[in-house]
């Protein structure tokens, strides 16, 4: 009988022992989890404080670009630095380039931070680009546009290029239905 008693205490040992490990398994596992689902809400943490700083960063170089344009277009001999068109140009024009180029970046600017979509991107785009200052401005910078690749800006400049295309083959006067808006 001191052998059965001995292995029924054995059996139940081992049965306890293999319980303590299952429990001590689970509880590993539930810490883990736990551990995975912090860094998780870190991690989100730290991506919307990035795009955070993204945004304040572009904000703060659209006042920059606005400001150095500002002032080219108060002083003739600083616009004169951004004299970069195709064709010359009188410092009347000049001025009107320069503030169609902040027209331009500023609605760039709107698109980079997330304030508009792609489509409503092209809808402004298609606004703004009804004013033929605007377009000649447009087309008097197109060699500088050349120069941009595998960009947003480059993506959405060949859009506007289109864009462009389709409302001088176009045969009416109602410029908002002009042009096929963007599918992404």
């Amino acid at each position: 009988m001191a052998t059965q008693a001995f292995g029924v205490r054995g059996l139940r040992s081992a049965v306890a022992a293999g319980l303590g490990m299952a429990a001590g398994a689970l509880v590993a596992m539930a810490a883990h989890r736990q551990a995975v689902a912090s860094l998780c809400v870190r991690l989100e943490h730290v991506e919307r404080a990035a795009r955070a700083q993204q945004h304040t960063n572009l904000a703060n170089q659209q006042r920059m670009h606005w400001e150095l344009l500002s002032k080219a277009m108060d002083d003739s001999q600083l616009a004169e630095v951004l004299d970069l068109y195709e064709v010359p140009v009188s410092p009347k024009q000049r001025r009107q380039y320069i503030f169609a180029n902040a027209l331009y970046t500023n609605l760039l600017f709107y698109y980079r931070i997330g304030n508009l979509s792609r489509d409503e991107f092209f809808k402004h785009a298609r606004g703004i680009f009804q004013s033929p200052i605007v377009r000649e401005y447009w087309y008097s910078t197109r060699q500088q546009r050349a120069s941009i690749s595998d960009t947003d800006e480059a993506e959405l400049g060949l859009m506007v290029d289109e864009l462009l295309r389709q409302m001088e083959e176009a045969d009416t006067e109602e410029w908002w239905v002009i042009g096929e808006p963007p599918d992404a």
